[in-house]
């Protein structure tokens, strides 16, 4: 399903907020599962904690970090929403209107670091752009929109 971009309706700041909120708790399971398939044999094998080894601790992070980058990258090749952009209606398309690829989701996650390690600038910067995007919504060449509100269906 391809959106005419120049007719989308993009989301709040408020919206992109309590989106991030939802897919934050949902991650912290994520990320809790993916740690304990990591620590729990670490520690039986070597006998140690792994948070005393340096090495495998900063391999763990990068693990971590991909699982989230993996999180959502597949929500967004595959329709376009994580839960929480589902729950708050709205949904990551290309500047061409077309479902993100890989490479493109892969470079929006990039992107939305960058944009959120200043404190949020690149997020708050939504409230100042002309078109309501965020750094990486421009530098991905990707943006959110607003999907319709359902109508319940009626019985005939």
């Amino acid at each position: 399903m391809d959106f005419d971009v120049t007719l989308a309706k993009t989301p709040s700041l408020f919206r992109r907020l309590g989106a991030l909120l939802y897919d934050t708790l949902l991650l912290l399971g994520v990320l809790m599962i993916a740690n304990a398939i990591i620590v729990i044999p670490y520690e039986v094998i070597t006998g140690s904690p792994l948070y005393e080894a340096a090495l495998p601790l900063a391999l763990m992070r990068l693990y971590l970090l991909a699982v989230i980058a993996g999180f959502y990258v597949y929500f967004w090749t595959h329709g376009g929403q994580t839960l929480g952009m589902r729950a708050w209606r709205f949904r990551v398309i290309g500047d061409d209107g077309a479902t993100l690829s890989t490479g493109a989701a892969l470079a929006r996650f990039g992107w939305a670091i960058i944009s959120l390690l200043p404190a949020g600038l690149g997020l708050w910067w939504s409230l100042f752009d002309r078109d309501g995007l965020a750094w990486h919504d421009r530098k991905s060449h990707s943006r959110l929109v607003m999907l319709e509100r359902s109508r319940p269906q009626t019985a005939s």
